[in-house]
Formats: C-alpha cells, sequence, structure tokens
C-alpha cells in the first residue's frame, strides 16, 4: 500500500511539472506575440520611482523579459529617502538589479530634490517626461515598461511616472519603434501563484507609443 502511494504521488508530482512546461512555453509564445517586439535583442528600460519598486512591482515582468533575451537597463527617479535610507536602499538597488539581471552599468538613480520620495509632492510632469525621453533617445530604448495609471499602489510618484509616459506619447514625441508596457504579473508566472499578486482593471497589454 505505503508503495503505490509512493507511486501515486510520484506520478502526480510528474504530471504537475508537465502541466507547468507546457504552461510556461506556451505563456512565453503569447506574451512574445502580443508584445510584438518582445523578442532577442530588445532594448528595455524599467521606469521606477523608488528602489524596490523593481522587486515589489516588476519582477514576474523582468525575468520573464530576461528569458526572452532582452537587454534590460533601469532609471529610478528618486533615491528613496522618506526615511533618511536613500543610501541604503541604492545600495540594495543594485543588489536586487544584480538577481534580475540588471547589469549596474544599465542602472541610473536620480537623486534630486525636484523628484522627492513623498506621497504628498507631486512631481512635475513635463520635467520627468523631458529626462524619460532624453534617457529613451540616448539608449535608443524599444520598449518601456513603468506604471499603470493608478501606479499599481496609488503612490503619487508612481502615478507622475504613467502622467509623463502618456504625456510623450500623446504628443508624439517618441521613436516610432518605442512600445510601452504596464507591470504584467499575471502573464508570466504560474497560475497558483497569481492569486497572490494585485491585478488591476486597467492593466493594458503592449501599447504602441506613438497613435
Amino acid at each position: 500500500m505505503e508503495a503505490a502511494g509512493l507511486l501515486g504521488l510520484a506520478a502526480a508530482a510528474l504530471l504537475a511539472w508537465g502541466f507547468l512546461r507546457v504552461w510556461d512555453s506556451r505563456e512565453r509564445t503569447k506574451s512574445q506575440e502580443q508584445a510584438g517586439v518582445l523578442g532577442d535583442g530588445s532594448r528595455t528600460l524599467l521606469v521606477i520611482a523608488h528602489p524596490d519598486d523593481e522587486a515589489m512591482f516588476f519582477a514576474p515582468t523582468v525575468l520573464g523579459l530576461a528569458r526572452l533575451g532582452h537587454r534590460l537597463s533601469l532609471l529610478c527617479f528618486s533615491a528613496g529617502n522618506f526615511y533618511n535610507q536613500g543610501e541604503i536602499r541604492k545600495k540594495e538597488l543594485l543588489q536586487s538589479c544584480d538577481v534580475l539581471g540588471i547589469p549596474p552599468s544599465s542602472i541610473m538613480i536620480i537623486d534630486n530634490r525636484d523628484f522627492p520620495d513623498d506621497p504628498s509632492v507631486q512631481w512635475d510632469t513635463e520635467r520627468v517626461a523631458s529626462i524619460l525621453l532624453q534617457h529613451i533617445e540616448m539608449n535608443s530604448i524599444n520598449l518601456v515598461v513603468t506604471f499603470d495609471e493608478g501606479g499599481v499602489s496609488g503612490h503619487s510618484n508612481h502615478i507622475a511616472l504613467y502622467a509623463a509616459m502618456r504625456t510623450l506619447h500623446s504628443e508624439g514625441r517618441l521613436p516610432k519603434e518605442s512600445h510601452v508596457l504596464p507591470p504584467q504579473p499575471a502573464a508570466l508566472v504560474p497560475p497558483p501563484l497569481c492569486a497572490l499578486l494585485q491585478i488591476h482593471e486597467n492593466q493594458l497589454p503592449v501599447l504602441p507609443l506613438k497613435p
């Protein structure tokens, strides 16, 4: 009886492994088809407001893009100094990016009084947009990953990044080949984990940055 039980567990584990392998392959293909430009060699920029955003909100997306062969870079608009721990958080960001596959040479952290880590401060949309556009053009970025219109968590600094990207898009100031991808955890992790991740109704598929 014990042997039969062990064989049953082994068979169940094998079936589960096979299901996840098939699911992962299917999801990779589907994600690639949805994005259109998602493929080996794409230059992808992750735009965040604070250190830890990359892990808290974007880790599944970043890991999925790395699997697809993207060349990843990151632009962070503050040092996350709300509790006077900016220097510590900058080091933690570099460590996190090392795990996510973003090299130190491709990371820029803006530590400027114009962009304080403070939910009560509204960052200037045009100022953010100008820096974003300069970074996109200088690095020949063709895919931008950033927050949705609710900032995922509702933080005003997160929302400011969405507003800046939307401004660049609506004014037709971005390169033709560029696309924007809001955080999409559901498409890049196994089904059992989806229930643990917050998914928003206004989460968009890939949106061309040119009208």
